[in-house]
């Protein structure tokens, strides 16, 4: 979940409404998200709401030997809602269990955000990551789990995340050989 979208309501007026970042407990960005919404609905102020979203990028990760896609958050502990601040809202925003305050110079006024830092967080939300993260390091002892080298044992000697590779020292006739890998063929020792 990225964006939770406040159901449209005729009475609704953006024109009020600008985006503020607001400080949560890091690791439940998607709970504090759902509570502010039902929050909002209930106590009738739902109007002034308009966007919630949490800054996350979809990233792959190369974990024991499996590429998966991830929802990595980029700014951990933080949400960013688009609201029209007033005497009504700002208490359903403040006082929601997991809330530690709104971002600004001082948390009895908060400071609107610049259109341009929520635009350029936002594109960047769109871009998928192109490089693989992996937990793999150089010098680290591997075991090739795939392919014509598969069981041999070695260490890393260069990691490519962009191509999803990896260069491995593998004694061969008693020499080390440098072998080219894909990172899905190589697991810790």
């Amino acid at each position: 979940m990225d964006k939770i979208k406040i159901k449209k309501n005729k009475q609704k007026n953006t024109e009020n409404m600008k985006w503020y970042a607001i400080n949560v407990f890091t690791g439940h960005e998607n709970k504090i998200s759902i509570l502010i919404k039902q929050r909002a609905e209930t106590a009738g102020v739902d109007r002034y709401l308009d966007e919630i979203v949490i800054p996350t990028q979809n990233k792959t990760v190369i974990a024991d030997g499996k590429k998966r896609k991830i929802k990595e958050k980029i700014l951990p502990g933080y949400i960013l809602i688009r609201m029209e601040l007033n005497r009504e809202t700002w208490p359903i925003i403040r006082d929601t269990e997991g809330v530690t305050g709104f971002v600004g110079p001082t948390s009895a006024t908060p400071t609107p955000l610049n259109d341009n830092e929520v635009n350029a967080i936002l594109k960047f939300m769109e871009l998928d990551t192109p490089a693989i993260q992996t937990s793999f390091n150089v010098g680290d002892s591997v075991t090739v789990t795939d392919g014509a080298f598969k069981d041999f044992n070695g260490k890393i000697s260069d990691i490519s995340e962009e191509k999803s590779k990896v260069k491995i020292l593998i004694s061969i006739f008693g020499r080390e050989t440098p072998v080219e890998l894909d990172l899905m063929q190589i697991k810790l020792i």
